[in-house]
């Protein structure tokens, strides 16, 4: 889904706008320091004019009276009036913040410290770091992790002359039901990474061919190069009409790179970096809620290159107003 926000820096907003973000943005090339970032936002009244300026900004047409207008801060909620009419703007409709009465600042505190951690944040961390209830903060995760993944939107993979890894694993959790998708109480995940390039993760309920192959078909261009193992379910690939070109390696020979230079190793990687987060920094997640976790984890994953951009990025983009 397409975003409202700045994916160059800002490019479609007017000067005064950029050089903020850019701001933000450049830090030659490294992520805000603590310091920094409450040099930047020191209150919600700056948190709240940023929303506004990289969502609509003055000048912004009003969409009552339709007019080009300057909008005037209203100090008793979180909203701007149109000169001409009146009407009001809440800068924060659409966003993780909205129907919150949680600082803006805290909010954005939280969003920074997800972005200066390897594995995120656990929700006790933040009942801490912000001094808020576990229930808020276990909230404001969970709408983070959402709105990483509405960010991160899912592109499709591959292409001509492109390479695609996909991979199936199971992460742990507590799960009383049974189905083809649940391994010893595990959940099943799908992963499918371009090689240089993004990864994209789906949980599923079943490792059945029509399950991964119905992935595979709905998110990863014709033309493109398939490496997969030896699984029975991505047999075929090569018939889906897609014009894939399908190649295995082998692990149930302990083969981990054919003589070809097939291999799944990349995807096995962010495996275990998901793992690691999960493990290592929440313990345990229900399977209800892995599919944001993984969503975390390619959030990071495809920004690996560009770390110090994830801030600024999540505090810019937000979905256009309907």
């Amino acid at each position: 889904m397409k975003q409202n926000g700045p994916s160059q820096a800002g490019s479609d907003y007017p000067l005064a706008i950029r050089s903020q973000i850019c701001y933000i943005m450049d830090m030659k090339q490294k992520p805000l320091t603590i310091a920094q970032f409450f040099k930047q936002f020191p209150d919600d009244e700056t948190c709240l004019q940023h929303i506004f300026d990289v969502r609509f900004g003055q000048g912004y047409e009003c969409p009552k009276c339709e007019k080009a207008s300057n909008w005037y801060r209203i100090k008793a909620e979180r909203a701007y009036s149109c000169q001409w009419c009146g009407h009001h703007l809440h800068p924060t409709v659409g966003t993780p913040f909205e129907k919150s009465r949680t600082a803006l600042q805290l909010w954005f505190y939280a969003i920074y410290l997800f972005t200066t951690t390897r594995h995120g944040v656990a929700a006790k961390e933040l009942e801490r770091q912000l001094g808020v209830t576990y229930k808020t903060a276990w909230r404001m995760a969970g709408l983070i992790r959402e709105h990483m993944a509405d960010v991160d939107g899912e592109n499709p993979l591959g292409g001509f002359m492109k390479i695609v890894e996909v991979d199936e694993t199971y992460i742990g959790g507590v799960n009383h039901g049974g189905g083809a998708g649940n391994k010893d109480g595990k959940t099943a995940i799908m992963g499918m990474l371009q090689r240089n390039g993004e990864v994209m993760t789906v949980v599923i309920p079943n490792r059945r061919k029509s399950t991964l192959q119905g992935h595979i078909v709905a998110n990863v261009l014709a033309h493109t190069e398939i490496h997969t193992d030896d699984f029975m379910s991505y047999a075929g690939l090569d018939g889906t009409g897609h014009k894939y070109w399908h190649k295995t390696v082998n692990h149930s020979e302990e083969q981990w790179v054919s003589p070809t230079g097939t291999t799944t190793n990349r995807i096995e990687g962010f495996w275990s970096q998901l793992k690691r987060g999960i493990f290592g920094t929440h313990i345990h997640v229900s399977p209800q809620h892995l599919w944001k976790y993984a969503k975390e984890a390619e959030y990071r994953f495809n920004r690996r290159h560009r770390p110090h951009t994830m801030f600024s990025e999540l505090v810019s983009t937000y979905q256009p107003l309907i």
